[in-house]
C-alpha cells in the first residue's frame, strides 16, 4: 500500500523520484490508470485562473494580462489560463496519446496476474500438518523422549519412568486428600425464559436437582435440551428472566458464588505464551483470598500440577494448536486453572470430553471420578457417552428439548437403577450388550426423526422418584440452613478476591510476559518501522529547496502517519486475543476488573511502540536531509515517536473495545482513518473543501499531526526554484523586472529570480517554507498550541476505550440490552394498537 500511495505518480511525480526505487512505478498497474484518467479529465480542458494572476491588485489590476503569468505549473506568459494538457506534461509528464495504451497494458496486467495465479495454485505444496509439540520456556527443565526402543539404555529409561509413573501416582493419591467441597448446592424449579418472536420462549422448565460433595453429576440430553443453558444459569451466566431457587447449604447465593465455583468450558482458551505453570499460578492469586500468603498459593499450585499429572510439562508455553499443548492437555490444563482457585462449592464442566478420543477422554473422565472421591462436587454435561464412561457418574439430569427434566437421580451399579425406571415406566427391555445411555436417550425420542408416544417428562412429574427427589431437596435445604459453614472468602464476601492494585500488578505482568515473548508479533512491528522509514525515507531521499521539495516534505510526514494505520491493525489483532480470553472465561469467574484488560493492554503496547518508532524517526528523517540540528530533531521525536505513539495505540484498542469482533474493528477503523486522512489538509487544502466538510478538518487530530511535522520540516526553510518551476512574464517597458514586481512583492510571497532583467522575469511563488505552511492553513507559531490538543485527543482515547467497551460489553444497560429492546418494542406496539 505505501508503494501504491507513493509510486503511482500523484505524491512524489517521475522527475522527483530517485532511480533506485523509480522502477516501482512502472510495475504498478494504478501508476497507467491514473494516468489514463488524469488524462481523460483533463484533455483539452482551459483553467482559468484569474485569481492568482501574478502580479495582481492594486494598479496591477489596470494592467493588461500580457504583463501577467499564472502562478501555476504549465502556465505561458500573458495568458490567463491554462491547459490542461500542458500541466499534465509539466507537472506529471502525462501525454494524452498514453491513454489508449495505458488501457492495454491493464490489460497485460491483468492477464499476467491470472496466469500467475494459476501457476501458482498449480504448483505451491499445501502446508503439511504435525502432530502438537511441547515448546519449553528458554533455561526450565524439560522432559525428554527416548526414541530408540531397542537399545538397552534406553529399556532402563523406560522402566526408569514407569517407575516414575508409579510414585506420581502414589503421590497424586495423597495429594487429593485437601479437595473437599464444603456446600450443598441446589436448585429448585428453575425457569429461564427468553423474548421469542413478540413473545416468549421457556428454554428451562422448572427443573430441579442438587450437588453433593463427593458425587459427579452428569447432565445429559438431547442437542437443543438444554444442557449447556441449565449449566450456564447454575453457574450464574446467563442473563434473561430466570426464576426459582439456587441455594448454597440452604442459604441464597451471594456474591461470591462465581469465584468460588470453578467452571470449565468446552472451548480451551489460555493465552498462549504463558507456560502451564504460570497460567495456573495467575489463576491462583486472582481467585484466592489476597490475605493469604502467596507462598501457599503457590504450593497449591503444585499440588494441583502432579494431581492433575502436568509435572513434565509443566514449564512448557500453552502455544497454539498443533506447536505447543495437545488437546488432553489442555483440557487439564483448563481444569488446573478451575481448581486452583480451590472452589469449596462445587465444579462446573461443559462437554470436557468434546474434541478427545476414547483414550484421552477415559483419562478426563477418570481425573473427575478421583476428584469427586477427593470431596469434589462435580456437575459435568456430557453428550452421547460410552457405556464405561456413563456408568463413572453417580447420578444423571436427564433433560429433553424444552428445558423439561426426565430424569434425576441414581445411575447404580451397571446402571441398574436408572434402566430399572425406564423399564418399569414402558420403555423396552435394555440388552446387555447396548450402551445405557443411547438407550435412553433413544427411549425418550432423543434426535431428529425419533419419535415415542410416551410423555416422559409427565411420568417423571408422576413418579415416585420425583416426589423422592423433591422430598430430598426440601429436607437439605431445612438442615443445612441450620448448620454453621465457614469459607475462605470470611463473613463479607465480595466479587473479587483481591484488590484492584494487587490486580493491576499481576495483570500487567502477565500481559508484559505474553508481549514479550510474542517474537513473530515484535519482529513484524519492527518490520514495520524500520522498512517502513527507510522507505520513505529514501523514496524523498534530500528533498531539497525547490517547490517540489516542498511537497515531498510535506507527503513525508503524510505517509509517516498513515504507517499507524497497518500498525493500528497489528494491535487489534494482538488485543483482541486477550479480551475474548477475558470475556469467555476470566470476566465469568470475577478474576479482576474489567477496566484492567484495557489499561494494561495499552500500557504493554506503547514501550514497544516508543522503541520502534526511534527507529523509524532514524530511518526516514535524517535521509530527507531537511534540518540535522538536535533542537529541531527533538521537537520532531517528541511529536511523532511519542505523542503520535500515545495517539493511535490509544484510537486502535479503543475502537477494538468498542467493535464486537475483529473483522467489525477493522471496517470501523478503515472508515474513520479514510475521514481523518481525507479532510487533514494534505490531499486537499482547507481552502478548497466545500464548506460543509471544513468541520472534518478541525476535529481530524491528522490535521495537528500534519501541521507539526510539516512545520518542524519547513520553518525557516528557504526555497530556491527549479527552471521548470518558475513563472515566466514580461513587465511593461522601461520597467525592470525588480522594480516592475515590488509593490506585489511588500504584499505577497516570493521572489524574482532575475530583478535586473527587462524581460523573461522569473517568478518563484515562495521565498522561505513558511510560505508554503500559509498555503496549508498552518503556521509554525502552532506547534505548541497543537501539543496541547495532542494531550486532549490521547485522553478522549483512553476514556472512550473505558466508557465504551463499559456500555456495549459490561453493562446490561436497559438501552443496550437486547431483552430490553424487544421489551419496549412490545410495549411500543401494545401502545398503537
Amino acid at each position: 500500500m505505501m508503494s501504491i500511495s507513493m509510486y503511482s505518480t500523484y505524491m512524489i511525480q517521475l522527475p522527483s523520484m530517485h532511480p533506485w526505487f523509480k522502477w516501482i512505478s512502472y510495475v504498478l498497474p494504478i501508476r497507467y490508470a491514473f494516468e489514463s484518467m488524469l488524462n481523460a479529465e483533463f484533455h483539452g480542458r482551459h483553467m482559468d485562473c484569474a485569481n492568482t494572476l501574478v502580479p495582481s491588485g492594486g494598479d496591477y489590476d489596470n494592467l493588461s494580462d500580457d504583463y501577467k503569468v499564472c502562478a501555476f505549473v504549465g502556465s505561458k506568459p500573458g495568458q490567463s489560463y491554462v491547459l490542461g494538457d500542458d500541466y499534465l506534461k509539466n507537472q506529471f509528464q502525462y501525454v494524452y496519446k498514453h491513454t489508449w495504451r495505458n488501457f492495454g497494458i491493464l490489460w497485460c496486467f491483468l492477464l499476467g496476474y491470472v496466469v500467475l495465479k494459476v501457476i501458482f495454485t498449480e504448483y505451491k505444496r499445501p502446508v503439511k500438518g504435525g502432530g502438537d509439540a511441547l515448546i519449553f520456556k528458554k533455561g526450565s527443565k524439560r522432559f525428554i523422549a527416548h526414541a530408540d526402543e531397542e537399545s538397552p539404555d534406553n529399556v532402563n529409561d523406560i522402566d526408569a519412568k514407569e517407575q516414575f509413573s508409579s510414585e506420581s501416582s502414589g503421590a497424586n493419591d495423597e495429594v487429593f486428600d485437601d479437595l473437599e467441597a464444603k456446600g450443598v448446592f441446589i436448585w429448585k424449579d428453575v425457569c429461564f425464559t427468553i423474548p421469542y418472536e413478540g413473545g416468549k420462549r421457556m428454554l428451562l422448565d422448572n427443573v430441579s436437582g442438587y450437588c453433593i460433595p463427593g458425587t459427579m453429576t452428569a447432565l445429559m440430553g438431547e442437542s437443543g435440551a438444554g444442557k449447556t443453558t441449565l449449566l450456564n444459569t447454575l453457574a450464574q451466566r446467563n442473563v434473561g428472566i430466570i426464576t426459582g431457587d439456587m441455594l448454597v447449604n440452604g442459604r441464597p447465593i451471594d456474591a461470591s458464588f462465581e469465584r468460588r465455583t470453578g467452571y470449565v468450558q468446552q472451548q480451551d482458551i489460555h493465552i498462549a505464551e504463558l507456560t502451564v505453570r504460570e497460567s495456573l499460578q495467575f489463576s491462583a492469586r486472582m481467585r484466592r483470598p489476597q490475605h493469604l500468603p502467596d507462598s501457599e498459593k503457590m504450593d497449591y499450585v503444585e499440588k494441583i500440577i502432579r494431581v492433575l499429572g502436568m509435572e513434565e510439562y509443566a514449564e512448557a508455553l500453552v502455544g497454539e494448536v498443533g506447536c505447543g499443548l495437545n488437546v488432553e492437555q489442555r483440557k487439564k490444563l483448563s481444569i488446573g486453572v478451575e481448581l486452583v482457585a480451590k472452589p469449596d462449592l462445587l465444579l462446573f464442566l461443559d462437554e470436557p470430553t468434546s474434541g478427545l478420543d476414547s483414550q484421552s477422554s477415559w483419562a478426563i473422565i477418570q481425573l473427575l471420578r478421583k476428584l469427586s472421591k477427593a470431596g469434589q462436587s462435580i456437575l459435568c454435561t456430557i453428550h452421547q457417552p460410552s457405556a464405561t464412561l456413563f456408568e463413572e457418574f453417580d447420578r444423571l439430569l436427564l433433560l429433553r428439548k424444552g428445558g423439561q427434566t426426565v430424569y434425576f437421580g441414581d445411575i447404580g451399579k451397571n446402571s441398574a437403577t436408572i434402566l430399572n425406571y425406564f423399564e418399569r415406566n414402558g420403555a423396552r427391555k435394555c440388552d446387555s450388550s447396548e450402551n445405557p445411555a443411547e438407550y435412553i436417550l433413544e427411549a425418550i425420542g432423543a434426535g431428529a426423526t425419533a419419535s415415542v408416544k410416551e410423555d416422559w417428562h409427565e411420568k417423571w412429574l408422576n413418579s415416585v422418584e420425583f416426589e423422592q427427589t423433591k422430598e430430598k431437596v426440601q429436607d437439605l435445604i431445612n438442615d443445612l440452613s441450620k448448620q454453621e459453614t465457614k469459607s475462605e472468602v470470611g463473613d463479607k464476601p465480595s466479587k473479587y478476591a483481591t484488590s484492584y492494585a494487587y490486580q493491576f500488578r499481576y495483570v500487567l505482568i502477565r500481559t508484559s510476559t505474553s508481549f514479550w515473548r510474542s517474537l513473530n508479533y515484535i519482529m513484524s512491528k519492527m518490520m514495520l518501522m524500520l522498512v517502513g522509514g527507510l522507505y520513505i525515507g529514501f523514496t524523498f531521499f534530500n528533498v531539497g529547496k525547490s517547490y517540489v521539495g516542498l511537497q515531498n516534505a510535506m507527503f513525508a510526514a503524510f505517509i509517516s502517519i498513515i504507517l499507524s494505520a497497518p500498525a493500528m491493525n497489528q494491535i487489534q489483532g494482538r488485543a483482541i486475543a486477550s479480551r475474548e480470553l477475558f470475556e469467555v472465561r476470566e470476566s465469568q469467574s470475577n478474576m479482576f476488573h474489567w477496566s484492567l484488560v484495557l489499561i494494561t493492554q495499552y500500557l504493554s503496547e506503547l514501550p514497544y511502540h516508543l522503541f520502534f518508532s526511534t527507529i523509524f524517526f532514524v530511518s526516514s528523517y535524517f535521509p530527507l536531509r531537511i534540518f540535522f540540528e538536535a533542537s529541531r530533531s527533538a521537537v520532531y521525536f517528541l511529536n511523532y515517536c511519542i505523542m503520535f505513539q500515545l495517539y493511535y495505540v490509544g484510537l486502535g484498542l479503543m475502537i477494538l473495545y468498542m467493535s464486537p469482533n475483529l473483522p467489525s474493528a477493522n471496517v470501523i477503523l478503515g472508515l474513520c482513518l479514510s475521514f481523518m486522512l481525507s479532510f487533514c489538509g494534505v490531499t486537499q487544502p482547507v481552502s478548497l473543501m466545500p464548506g460543509f466538510w471544513t468541520f472534518m478538518w478541525k476535529a481530524s487530530p491528522y490535521t495537528y499531526f500534519v501541521q507539526n511535522l510539516v512545520g518542524i520540516m519547513l520553518h525557516k526553510k528557504p526555497v530556491v526554484c527549479k527552471k521548470k518551476e518558475l513563472n515566466y512574464f514580461n513587465p511593461p517597458n522601461g520597467s525592470t523586472c525588480g522594480e516592475y514586481m515590488k509593490p506585489f512583492l511588500e504584499k505577497a510571497t516570493g521572489y524574482i529570480e532575475n530583478p535586473d532583467a527587462t524581460s523573461d522575469c522569473a517568478y518563484c511563488i515562495y521565498e522561505v517554507g513558511d510560505n508554503y505552511l500559509t498555503h496549508i492553513s498552518s503556521k509554525y507559531s502552532y506547534l505548541w498550541r497543537n501539543f496541547g490538543i495532542f494531550w486532549i485527543y490521547i485522553f478522549f482515547n483512553i476514556i472512550a476505550m473505558v466508557c465504551v467497551y463499559y456500555l456495549f460489553h459490561v453493562r446490561q444497560s436497559s438501552f443496550l440490552s437486547p431483552v430490553s429492546i424487544l421489551n419496549k418494542i412490545k410495549n411500543i406496539r401494545k401502545k398503537k394498537q
